[in-house]
């Protein structure tokens, strides 16, 4: 699943594309993808640009003239851009013609990805946006934040990470690498963390985000940026898809543990339970 590296890969490598091109024809295959009403979607956006593409989590926020369109990848979404003259693939559900005759599409083989037009006034009030939490790379994401969201938490820590109302954009992959970097196991409880869990989890949060958006995002199993950029920080990997291999630290071999129907990969000694 695309996180926010690999979301914000996205977003900068579409800006570079797409920018400013018309829109003349928005061709619908797969139509619960969109959140709108089908034909108001389609006819609102006829001769709308793309003036900008922003980002809030893993939200990818495509500014119009008018408009927002908010689209989220979920499992499998991926962007192409590609001549009108080529064929649809089997996969490609929603594309945008533009004058240019270029088209943007989005393919997506499990179907889960939505897109929402909004108005701009519209976003903050909007839902799916006004949930999410603060960003890994945001100053406001601090020890005392994480102590006030965990402090009433009875759950595994790993779970609370996931949770995007608390930190935005953090997934699977990247929860697993900041609770190994944090030296936190990651079935402790998120109220049992201290002031120092806390600032160790926010260090690593910003640390390994940082990293990995300047790598390109991670390429795991069908994720790939799709618009010829393929993410590299799959190299820098710790323990995420390391079972049964050594601990680059301790040589301990890492375990893979189910939470919350996650796959959890960790080291039994760098990451000790508390006592």
């Amino acid at each position: 699943m695309p996180e926010i590296a690999e979301v914000e890969t996205v977003r900068n490598t579409l800006k570079k594309r797409i920018l400013h091109k018309k829109i003349k024809e928005v061709q619908v295959f797969y139509a619960p993808i969109i959140e709108n009403d089908l034909k108001d979607f389609q006819s609102k956006l006829i001769n709308q640009s793309f003036i900008d593409i922003k980002r809030r989590g893993k939200w990818l926020i495509f500014e119009t003239e008018d408009y927002y369109l908010l689209s989220h990848l979920r499992m499998e979404g991926k962007y192409f851009i590609k001549a009108i003259s080529e064929a649809k693939e089997k996969h490609e559900h929603i594309i945008f013609v533009f004058t240019d005759n270029s088209t943007l599409r989005y393919r997506d083989t499990r179907k889960f990805g939505r897109m929402k037009l909004i108005l701009k006034s519209e976003l903050e009030n909007t839902e799916c946006i006004k949930k999410q939490g603060i960003e890994p790379l945001d100053k406001n994401l601090t020890e005392s934040y994480l102590l006030e969201k965990f402090k009433n938490k009875k759950i595994p820590i790993k779970t609370a990470l996931l949770d995007q109302t608390i930190i935005s954009g953090l997934g699977n992959i990247y929860a697993n690498e900041v609770l190994f970097a944090s030296k936190i196991y990651p079935l402790t409880l998120a109220c049992q963390l201290n002031s120092e869990d806390c600032k160790k989890i926010c260090l690593a949060s910003k640390t390994i985000i940082k990293e990995a958006i300047k790598m390109g995002g991670t390429t795991i199993r069908s994720y790939t940026s799709s618009l010829g950029v393929t993410g590299r920080f799959q190299q820098n990997l710790k323990v995420h898809k390391k079972e049964n291999e050594p601990c680059t630290i301790c040589k301990t071999i890492i375990k893979n543990i189910k939470i919350g129907g996650r796959s959890t990969y960790y080291c039994p000694n760098c990451q000790k339970e508390k006592q």
